[in-house]
């Protein structure tokens, strides 16, 4: 009889451990296991990640994440694929928290709320929050914003800043930063928000740049751009945080190889040309955070 009644209590003790052993799993040891990271980027975030003419995702983000593939095969000792999955900028932090992606490089910026539920990496770029509007809009201080209709993705940096800027402005939220431009060219919102670079990507794109004007001249806010991993992984992340650093020390040191990886989106020839400030800040970004730690070693560059 007490056979018979351990041998249920046994298989729903394994049934319970099981998923647990399964969801304890790192992401050095799955991608050890399988051979593939699996990473997650924007379709529509020109220049740091998108779909390029050839359907492809594509941008200064996915590069980023083609570099931490190649130290990983290093600290691996084999090969890895890396796995490209677009994902919207609702998707993120779910798609990590439920493992259906080892990391997340886009345009993601640090916030307290979202650190809660994911692990940050250095960050590998700079923008801020600064607002799209017509031309001869007077839009740009807070004042100015005061019951103006403002476009915003849900669960961005940008509808914190504009928030936090001007309580009294009207959110108008979009899935997607395609629907936030198109409501801006039809007039059914007074201005879009988001990343400045992003905005100049999106405005270098365009037939009609002179219709349209990126404001206020200094941004809402300042953020980094960093990767996001799952939480509890701390060898990973070290992968992670050491290609970043060791692409930032070869870029600030000018090794040709890192400097092109640069220069093909933010240089004079590139998809989006940074204006000389903003380029400025991102290189003096560069240059604090690989100060604070010890250099990469010249032959590991």
């Amino acid at each position: 009889m007490y056979k018979k009644i351990a041998i249920p209590i046994l298989s729903l003790m394994f049934a319970t451990l099981i998923p647990n052993m399964v969801s304890a799993e790192t992401v050095m040891k799955k991608v050890a296991r399988t051979g593939v990271l699996t990473a997650g980027t924007s379709r529509d975030a020109l220049p740091f990640a998108y779909v390029d003419s050839q359907g492809k995702l594509n941008g200064y983000s996915v590069d980023m994440l083609t570099l931490i593939k190649k130290q990983l095969e290093k600290d691996l000792g084999k090969k890895i694929k890396l796995q490209l999955v677009g994902l919207s900028p609702s998707e993120r932090i779910n798609k990590i928290v439920n493992q259906q992606v080892d990391i997340v490089c886009d345009a993601s910026s640090f916030t307290w709320k979202r650190d809660k539920k994911v692990d940050f990496s250095v960050s590998y770029g700079v923008t801020g929050t600064q607002l799209l509007v017509k031309k001869g809009s007077n839009l740009g201080s807070p004042e100015s914003l005061i019951g103006k209709e403002i476009g915003v993705l849900a669960g961005t940096t940008n509808e914190q800043a504009i928030a936090h800027v001007q309580p009294q402005a009207k959110l108008v939220y979009f899935k997607t930063r395609a629907e936030g431009y198109t409501a801006l060219q039809q007039g059914t919102i007074d201005a879009f928000s988001s990343d400045s670079i992003l905005l100049e990507g999106w405005l270098q794109q365009q037939k009609n740049p002179d219709d349209f004007a990126i404001v206020p001249d200094r941004p809402y806010s300042r953020e980094g751009i960093a990767c996001m991993v799952p939480e509890n992984n701390s060898k990973f992340l070290d992968t992670v945080n050491y290609s970043l650093v060791k692409f930032m020390q070869g870029f600030v040191n000018g090794n040709p190889r890192y400097v092109t990886i640069f220069d093909r989106w933010f240089g004079p020839q590139s998809t989006v040309v940074l204006n000389r400030d903003l380029r400025d800040l991102v290189v003096e970004t560069m240059q604090l955070l690989i100060e604070f730690r010890e250099e990469v070693p010249k032959n590991d560059l």
